[in-house]
């Protein structure tokens, strides 16, 4: 049972990882797209982060 758990495991990362790394049409892939939206994320992040602190106080 450990075995065959452990491939279906193995084969869902594999597919996750082909699809993530697959380029279109442009030659960019989805990770290129999660790359150049991780800094605009961030700045949300932050900013929720200093608004929840803001009304804990």
């Amino acid at each position: 049972m450990g075995l065959v758990r452990t491939a279906l495991i193995g084969a869902a990362v594999y597919a996750a990882v082909k699809y993530v790394t697959k380029k279109d049409e442009f030659g960019r892939s989805k990770l290129d797209e999660i790359k150049d939206k991780a800094p605009e994320w961030m700045e949300k992040a932050r900013a929720f982060k200093d608004d929840y602190r803001t009304e804990m106080r």
